[in-house]
Formats: C-alpha cells, structure tokens, sequence
C-alpha cells in the first residue's frame, strides 16, 4: 500500500511538472502579447473578473473538499456501492452550485461599475458582455467538476492535469493566433469559451468510459453518512467564506479603491508567483490523497512523521523561494513588460511575505484537509477574512497599494499560529 501511494504520487509529480511548465510558458507569451495589443484597463478588468468569479465560488461551500474526504476509506476498501451513493450526492449538489453561481452571477451585473475605477474607454455594455463570458466558464466547470473527485480521490491526479494542460495548450496558443490576427478582447474571451466547453463535454464522456459503474442507479447514503458530510460541510462553509473574503478579494478592493489599471499591473506580479507557487504545489498536492490513504491505514506515529517532513520541506523551500523573488521579482517584470509595469519595493516586500508565510498555510491546510478535520477552527477563517477586509481597505484609502497586502499578511498570520497546535491534536 507505501509503495503504491509513493508510485501514484511520483507520477502526479511528474505530470505536474510538465503540465506546469508548458503551460507557464505559454501564459507569460500570451500575456506579454495581450499588453502589447490591448488596453492596460481590459488587463485589470480580465484580472478582476477572474477574482470576482472566484468569491462566486462560495456557493460551493467546501462540499467539494468534504465529499472527497468521504471518498478516501471506501475507496481504500474497494466498496464500490459506497463510491456510487457518494458520487451521486456530489453529482446533485454540484448541480445545485451550477444554478446558484449563475443566479448570484447575474445578480451581480448592476453592480460592476461601482468597483471597477477608471475603466478609461471601457464602455458598460462591453464591462457586462465581458463579464457574462467569464460566468458562463465558471457555472459551465461545476457540471463536470464532481467527477474528477474520484480520479484524484483515487490518487490519479494526473489524468486531471493532463486534461487541464492539453486543454491549456491548445487555449493559449489559439488566443495568441487571435490577437495577432485581431486584438479584440471579445474574440479573446470566446476563443478560451469554446475550448473550456469542448474540454467539458470530452471529460464528462472519458470519465464515463473510466467509470462506467457509476452511470449505474446508486442507492443513498446511510443517514449517518449523510450528517457526518453535512457536519463537516458546515465546518467548511465558515473556512470557505474566510478564505474567500481575505484570499480573492484583493483585486476587487485594488479595482474599487485604486485602480483599474493597477489591478492588471499587480496581476504581472501575481503571475510570476503563483507559476512560480505551482511548481512547488504540485509537490505538496500530489501528496494529499496519498495522505488521506495514510490516515485512513497508518498509525498514529506513521502520520506524525510524515507530516513533520513535509513541513520541514515547506520551510526549507519557501524561505529559499521568498528571497529570490524579494531580489529578482521587479527586474524580471521590467524584463518581461517594461519599466511601467513595476511597483514600488515597499509594495513587493509584503507581496513576498504572504507568499512564504502562505507555504506553511499550505501544508497544514492540506494535511486537515487529507484528516477531515474541519470543525475545531472552523470561526477561524471567517475572523481572518473580516481582519483583512478591514485592514485592506482601511489602509488602501490611506496609504494605497501596500495596505492591500499589510491586511493580507496580517489575517493570514493568524492560521499559521492557531492552525499546528489543531494538527498535533488530530
């Protein structure tokens, strides 16, 4: 069972890396391409829309997170009736998430203009229709999102990157052909659309063909079963909501306090660090499910030990990754996009510091996320994302960008000091 989880985990790595790497190449092509033909307001405004639909993504509520949890000891097991009842109770509620992002989404649109600053020659109609494009990908993906649970569930991540890199691939490199050929934002977004779309309905027929049993009727799940998923589902709501209201609200306090504009420079910088954060993720998730097989087989000593190496590692790693970037961060987006895409050294400094101490966040995250151990800080998120919104917008008014990122850091900090002593506990 060790070697099988070692196995699963080296060739999600492997795939990781690959899909990471050749995707990040295109990206950074893409976007040096898209400054160069388009307006800098429609680089924020695409930035924006993407942190926008990501608070939309609180309809979720961390059913996800708490299905796939639910997922790992039937699994282990091989009860494959068990596996159906659970798919099928993600495939309803996944359902239901698709309405409300699209009900919620809609509702939104009278809203845009008040949190988008200086669109510059952006007109309203075109601010809606860019937006109606960017909430038909995002409700489109959850009709088919609950059947990668079990490929990663499973320990199977890479068929799921290698789908999302081919698709990548084949995305970028068309949306580079269309702004050569056009330089409009519209044939842009609807080039990416069609893709995502094609991609979605190839996906649903390959997991069918995968796992064709769970086209079979499924019976329900157990009462019992059910309230431990709804409990943990509670828990995960209050970390779903704190996460979003301190991770993913950053652009559209940048858009509605500052700029626009600033959004998309902050968005060159946000680039570099999260290909960056990828590469090193895709070590640190790769192994989740193969932690979540552990504590479903391993002693108690067996998981401690394993989880204080992987922190170790986060460390070791992200300390090494935050002092590169605090150097060589500005000179290499003046390389890439010149010398008005730069921001201001007191502005970096905070930028890096949420990124180092987000990799220990990362893999206590990961290890109560493989435990199923939600309820004991599930408040804890909730308070961290009103300190940020505060803070954030309290010193964005006052001292601009920099206090963006002071709120950021500071509500984060609170989960790298409350968060290890939950986990030692499990």
């Amino acid at each position: 069972m060790a070697q099988g989880r070692i196995t699963y985990a080296k060739k999600n790595i492997a795939f990781g890396y690959m899909g990471t790497l050749l995707t990040a190449l295109l990206g950074f092509a893409a976007r040096k391409l898209f400054i160069l033909r388009l307006d800098g307001a429609l680089l924020g405004v695409n930035d924006l829309y993407t942190g926008i639909l990501s608070v939309l993504s609180l309809a979720e509520l961390g059913i996800g997170t708490a299905l796939n949890f639910s997922l790992y000891k039937p699994i282990a097991e091989g009860d494959r009736e068990k596996i159906k009842s659970c798919m099928a109770l993600y495939k309803k509620s996944y359902r239901v998430i698709a309405f409300v992002v699209g009900t919620i989404g809609v509702l939104l649109i009278p809203f845009l203009k008040y949190i988008i600053k200086d669109p510059g020659k952006i007109g309203t109609r075109d601010l809606t229709l860019y937006y109606c494009i960017f909430l038909f990908n995002s409700v489109t993906s959850y009709l088919v999102a609950y059947k990668y649970s079990l490929v990663n569930a499973e320990q199977r991540g890479y068929i799921q990157t290698n789908i999302t890199t081919v698709t990548k691939l084949i995305s970028v490199s068309a949306q580079i052909a269309v702004l050569f050929a056009t330089s409009n934002f519209y044939a842009y977004l609807l080039t990416d659309a069609a893709i995502q779309l094609v991609q979605k309905i190839f996906v649903s027929w390959y997991l069918n063909r995968i796992y064709p049993f769970l086209l079979e009727e499924a019976m329900p799940l157990a009462k019992e079963e059910t309230s431990v998923i709804v409990e943990k589902t509670k828990a995960l709501m209050w970390l779903k909501i704190g996460d979003i209201a301190r991770l993913q609200t950053d652009s559209i306090i940048i858009s509605a306090f500052i700029s626009i504009t600033i959004t998309g420079v902050v968005g060159n910088f946000n680039m570099v660090i999260s290909t960056v954060a990828n590469f090193v993720n895709v070590i640190f998730n790769s192994v989740l499910s193969s932690f979540g097989n552990a504590i479903a087989t391993e002693s108690r000593k067996r998981q401690e030990l394993l989880f204080r190496v992987y922190r170790f590692f986060a460390e070791w790693l992200y300390g090494l990754l935050t002092v590169g970037f605090f150097v060589l961060l500005t000179p290499l987006i003046v390389l890439l996009y010149g010398e008005k895409m730069a921001l201001p050294q007191t502005v970096i400094v905070w930028i890096v510091a949420e990124f180092y101490f987000k990799g220990d966040r990362i893999v206590l995250s990961n290890f109560k996320t493989a435990a199923g151990v939600f309820e004991q800080d599930k408040f804890l998120a909730l308070v961290q994302g009103a300190v940020n919104l505060v803070i954030s917008i309290v010193l964005a008014k006052r001292i601009g960008l920099a206090g963006v990122y002071i709120g950021t850091v500071v509500s984060g900090l609170l989960a790298n000091f409350i968060t290890p002593p939950i986990i030692y506990n499990v």
